[in-house]
């Protein structure tokens, strides 16, 4: 498994594109025990961009004990993704420059985006009980 484009498609999940490391962890730790499968598909993603490096290339940043993914982020993986419906000829590696022209990522299913929204809503109900337990 590919831990940086790993970290780029559960990162591109989120509706803002932020994750907590717990859920980073979580995350990550289903997706390496998901089988070959997605194994396979990061390796191929990871190699339509070998010099791939989600923090020097201002890909993820660092926020509040989270990760989100950036609008560079996102175009570099809609690239990474775009490319295998390519045919071969078209293979050759674009500078990051190029990736700016991939179109948007198609927006989560609508019942991801509920399931995300219910977490979402368990998260603030939890820090709100902690909040009142607190006080």
């Amino acid at each position: 498994m590919n831990f940086q484009v790993t970290v780029l498609k559960i990162l591109v999940s989120y509706p803002d594109g932020f994750a907590v490391m717990a859920d980073l962890k979580r995350d990550m730790a289903i997706l390496a025990t998901s089988g070959r499968d997605w194994t396979e598909r990061t390796k191929r993603l990871a190699a339509r961009v070998p010099d791939l490096d989600i923090f020097s290339q201002a890909l993820v940043e660092r926020l509040n004990g989270g990760w989100r993914i950036t609008e560079n982020g996102r175009t570099v993986l809609d690239f990474m993704e775009a490319r295998s419906s390519e045919p071969q000829a078209g293979r050759a590696d674009a500078p990051v420059e190029r990736l700016a022209a991939v179109e948007p990522a198609p927006r989560l299913l609508a019942s991801t985006r509920a399931a995300r929204s219910q977490r979402l809503q368990r998260r603030r109900a939890a820090r709100e009980r902690a909040r009142a337990k607190a006080s």
